[in-house]
This record gives C-alpha cells, sequence and structure tokens, in this order.
C-alpha cells in the first residue's frame, strides 16, 4: 500500500486526537482521554513544544472507510537518562485497524528511531500494556527488551489529588 510517513502539523491534530481516542477504545479506557485537539496544537507547536509528532498518511484513493487519509500516528518526546543521556520515549504508535499489516506501524517506529538517533538518543523507550500481546510481539520481534521481566523496572504514576499532595510539600521558595 502507498503511504508516507511525515512530520505532523497543526492541521493534523483534529486527526491524532481522533486516532488518540480509538487507541483508548482498543486499550478499554476510553474515559481516561482528557485531552482536546486544541490543547495537542498549543501543546505540540509552541516555542518549546512537549512532544513531536509523525504521522502516516495515504493517498485519496485509499482513504478510509469514514474517509479519513491521516491513518497512523507516533507521538514521542525527549527524557534523559542519568545513565546513558538523550533518550526519546514513544508515547503513542498507532494504526487505524483498517490499515494495520500493510507496514505503517514499522514505518512510524521506524522513523521516530531514525529520529532519536539523528538527536544522538541512547535508547528509545516506550511502555505496552501486560496484555497487549500483539504489540509486545511486534517490538520484541523488532529486538524490544521488555525491562519489567529482565531488569524488574515498573512503571510508577502520580496524578490527581495525589499530584497535588506530592506538589503542596514542595519547600517554598
Amino acid at each position: 500500500m502507498d503511504f508516507r510517513v511525515r512530520a505532523s502539523t497543526k492541521e493534523d491534530c483534529r486527526d491524532i486526537s481522533r486516532m488518540i481516542m480509538e487507541l483508548a477504545v482498543y486499550e478499554n479506557m476510553p474515559d481516561q482521554v482528557k485531552i482536546s485537539h486544541e490543547e495537542l496544537e498549543r501543546d505540540g507547536f509552541c516555542q518549546n513544544p512537549f512532544f513531536e509528532c509523525l504521522v502516516a498518511e495515504v493517498p485519496e484513493e485509499h482513504k478510509s472507510k469514514d474517509g479519513h487519509t491521516v491513518v497512523g500516528y507516533a507521538l514521542y518526546f525527549y527524557t534523559y537518562s542519568t545513565w546513558r543521556g538523550r533518550c526519546i520515549y514513544l508515547e503513542d504508535l498507532y494504526v487505524m485497524q483498517e490499515f494495520r499489516g500493510k507496514g505503517i506501524g514499522k514505518s512510524l517506529l521506524s522513523k521516530v528511531a531514525a529520529v532519536g538517533k539523528e538527536k544522538q538518543c541512547a535508547r528509545l523507550n516506550l511502555s505496552v500494556l501486560d496484555w497487549n500481546t500483539p504489540s509486545r510481539d511486534f517490538y520484541a520481534a523488532k529486538g524490544a527488551q521488555d525491562l519489567t521481566d529482565s531488569e524488574g523496572w515498573h512503571f510508577i504514576r502520580f496524578d490527581g489529588k495525589n499530584l497535588d499532595s506530592l506538589a503542596n510539600e514542595a519547600p517554598k521558595d
């Protein structure tokens, strides 16, 4: 299938927002999505963007059954390892169901890796739900290591009231 991977633009944020919800539905967590396309525009296309994004686009003649030509995305940002230096974190990799198995996901993942190498990143990190065997197998086939199994790392989060409480304990300036 004919497609291209390109850097997203502000105009892609509605499509990215749509696919974020599709991914959340797939992961059985649609109620967790609280972000709008306006927030994506603000946070990804400002002077110091919080993320970067690639999109996969098909020609008009291959558009989805719902009329979409933007059919996949990879949203990522930069982190830092005190052991290895620069890193890139892949927050989301998604391809619409009807376009899977055509190399789009592999191309998006490979392009994120290339961006990371270009920026001299030592690692590409991501997380996957434990039940998502297709994605875990996909990443493993590309050479990814499951650090939960090999090193015992756990992904930890503070949010909502717990984040507020922790922030309120910060020393005052």
